[in-house]
């Protein structure tokens, strides 16, 4: 869901991040920090998502916008906005500290760690406003095969590797490449203009 809401973002708001990149590359901080403000929530709900952490989550938020800073030179408008690039580092960044946990063993909680931990929900306001666009992307999301929808969640939710998706579904690599681009094209397609 969330590599569609990159796919369809507003104009203006790519348009703001195109000349906010070009004042980064300048070495302008301001112009992090409004791409930050526009786009941090989403960035850390993404995380969050894939990793299921807080700590993890805000680490990968900062490897995002330290990245993002160091590379705004590099920035290609021609490959796709700025807020999809920066949702992929996200995708990339939560994949690879979840590879780094499952290579390392999980430390032991205690019951009073458990409850010191703020509620991070999202706030009220914001589920209302986002309830709509949800219900529309689960719908998109049901128009596809299963095999479709198997292959796009284990990859986005998951942060499994095609090889691994195809080991997983049992089916050769190519095809779930296949299935992967042409749910991802026909998402695209079905939430034209819906969001």
């Amino acid at each position: 869901m969330w590599l569609l809401w990159a796919v369809l973002s507003a104009s203006d708001t790519a348009a703001a991040d195109r000349a906010a990149f070009e004042r980064m590359a300048g070495g302008d901080q301001e112009a992090l920090g409004d791409v930050y403000d526009r786009h941090g929530r989403l960035i850390y709900s993404l995380a969050l998502r894939i990793v299921r952490d807080q700590a993890d989550a805000e680490d990968v938020v900062q490897d995002v916008f330290s990245q993002a800073w160091r590379q705004a030179a590099r920035y290609d408008a021609s490959r796709g906005t700025v807020l999809g690039w920066l949702l992929t580092l996200t995708r990339t960044r939560s994949i690879d500290r979840l590879r780094g946990r499952r290579s390392r063993p999980e430390p032991s909680v205690d019951e009073a760690m458990l409850n010191a931990i703020p509620d991070t929900a999202t706030p009220a306001d914001v589920q209302v406003a986002w309830s709509g666009q949800v219900a529309q992307i689960r719908a998109a999301l049901d128009g596809l095969s299963m095999l479709q929808r198997m292959a796009i969640e284990l990859a986005f939710y998951e942060g499994l590797t095609h090889a691994e998706i195809a080991e997983r579904l049992e089916l050769p690599l190519g095809t779930v490449k296949t299935r992967i681009r042409q749910g991802l094209l026909k998402l695209r397609d079905r939430l034209a203009g819906a969001l």
